[in-house]
């Protein structure tokens, strides 16, 4: 059994995954298995993926293109290692990443760990200043700001169980999160940067009306909150949104 199991969707990831393939394959921790599913790329990023012959590589299809929050969970379904740790088809870890990582959650007894990383645009560069593990992420502070990014956080599952994305959210990360921390009381910050996520201006442009509605509907539908303790959670979550993402592409 592997020690580590890295959970990537994919989905029309040509331009970027290999660049993604060849960041996990540097790791100085080499006792992973790669589960990456796609979700039905119209694309050549299968053909991409295949070229790999890694037999830690385990390539899923899905049956059709449900989202990542699905191929997520059908990967989680065959994963096998003690930590799971997330990495999007294009996004970036420095080689020490699952090293590092892991060697802390090990000294901290850590069921839950988190990192710094790099907030850059689509070719890696730098645009805002790097995003900071500088506090112990809790299940009542992590209601007003998702403070866990997938690319630079790890879990150990077998302490704490998979956790699974919930159907029919646009914010299934933040969700699942909430969901990890009802079992577990904090999740521990290492202040190093180890990562890198590309800001793609055309996700950044998406209605702040629709992104608040969906964000109400995750304390609203997914933690069972009444009608005013969703719109309190939802207005501090703007309120930290603004604060951390209102100078992206000046």
């Amino acid at each position: 059994m592997p020690e580590i199991s890295i959970i990537t969707p994919s989905f029309n990831s040509a331009p970027f995954i290999m660049e993604t393939i060849q960041a996990v394959l540097a790791q100085t921790f080499q006792d992973f298995e790669w589960l990456i599913t796609d979700d039905c790329s119209s694309d050549n990023t299968v053909e991409i993926i295949k070229n790999y012959n890694d037999p830690r590589i385990i390539l899923t299809i899905a049956d059709k293109n449900c989202g990542a929050g699905h191929a997520r969970n059908l990967s989680l379904e065959k994963a096998t290692g003690k930590y799971i740790t997330f990495l999007d088809a294009d996004d970036y870890w420095e080689p020490n990443f699952l090293q590092e990582m892991i060697q802390f959650m090990k000294e901290e007894k850590a069921e839950l760990a988190y990192s710094n990383y790099a907030r850059c645009d689509e070719n890696l560069i730098p645009k805002l200043t790097d995003f900071r593990a500088d506090k112990e992420v809790t299940f009542d502070n992590l209601l007003k700001t998702c403070r866990l990014s997938l690319l630079s956080s790890m879990y150990d599952s077998e302490r704490v169980g998979k956790e699974f994305f919930p159907k029919g959210s646009k914010r299934e990360d933040h969700v699942m999160w909430l969901n990890l921390l009802k079992k577990i009381p904090v999740g521990k910050p290492l202040p190093k940067t180890m990562a890198k996520y590309r800001m793609h201006a055309s996700s950044i442009s998406r209605k702040k009306t629709n992104i608040m509605k969906d964000q109400y509907l995750v304390y609203k539908e997914h933690m069972n909150f009444s009608t005013l303790k969703s719109l309190y959670y939802t207005g501090n979550w703007a309120i930290n949104g603004f604060m951390k993402y209102s100078k992206i592409f000046n």
